[in-house]
């Protein structure tokens, strides 16, 4: 994909629903730990629930669609109060297919960030397309933006930054955290 005009990425910021991640190497840094019981724990960045919150406030939706299952990874969503949290999707496609179903909405008002090969057919399909810094080249080369963050260390967060800012919803949010606001 080739970057979008300001004007059109605009509109396509605004006709968004939903947001939609990956979760190991967007949500996470893509790292697997293990404690000693060998239970999975997974390292979330603060400020990207921070970018989820305020997406939330500003209307839209937030969804996970990971390939993997993972009891931090449920944890994580509750906390934040995740509209949709689906795990264990091997086929994304049909993931896609199925969150469309089920959530009555269609691939232009998604916004996907995702970071590796699993993810292009979804990023490929979305309304709007994000990677990490970090992610697979062949990601990098089919999403509409490529971040300065990498997964797990605020990549979210600066989507949903670049898309509250193009919605023009960013300053009345962001205005909360002053003693202005």
């Amino acid at each position: 994909m080739s970057i979008l005009p300001d004007t059109e990425f605009a509109q396509r910021a605004a006709e968004l629903e939903w947001i939609l991640c990956d979760a190991d190497g967007v949500l996470t840094d893509g790292g697997l730990y293990y404690d000693r019981q060998g239970h999975n724990q997974l390292r979330f960045d603060a400020r990207d629930g921070l970018g989820i919150k305020m997406a939330q406030l500003a209307g839209l939706k937030v969804g996970v669609l990971s390939g993997r299952s993972s009891s931090a990874l449920e944890r994580r969503a509750t906390e934040l109060g995740l509209e949709s949290l689906d795990m264990g999707v091997r086929d994304k496609h049909a993931g896609l297919e199925a969150f469309f179903q089920r959530h009555s909405t269609e691939a232009r008002r998604i916004a996907f960030i995702g970071d590796d090969l699993p993810d292009l057919v979804v990023l490929q399909q979305s309304g709007l397309s994000f990677a990490p810094s970090d992610a697979a080249q062949e990601v990098k080369d089919a999403v509409h933006r490529v971040l300065e963050n990498s997964g797990g260390h605020g990549a979210v967060r600066e989507m949903v930054e670049i898309l509250l800012r193009a919605r023009g919803d960013w300053e009345r949010l962001a205005s909360r955290f002053t003693l202005d606001g």
